[in-house]
């Protein structure tokens, strides 16, 4: 699941936990999903991880968001 269904799915308390568990804002992860921005690797593995949990609550309904979608160059996680 990338970032823009991630967002389009999930519900807005569920991109608060998100935004919170990174530190960030949720006007940050529509950046994200809209690819206006790109995340650091730092930012990414974060995003990576709260995704994850966000994802094992909803009872299968989301997916973790892989950190190689989120940034520009994908390759520095090979």
């Amino acid at each position: 699941m990338d970032m823009c269904d991630f967002m389009r799915q999930a519900e807005k308390g569920e991109h608060f936990d998100v935004a919170e568990a990174c530190d960030t804002s949720v006007s940050y992860l529509y950046q994200l999903a809209g690819r206006h921005r790109y995340a650091s690797a730092r930012m990414a593995k974060r995003l990576e991880e709260a995704t994850g949990r966000v994802a094992e609550d909803s009872e299968g309904r989301l997916a973790a968001v892989p950190r190689r979608s989120l940034v520009r160059f994908p390759e520095i996680f090979d």
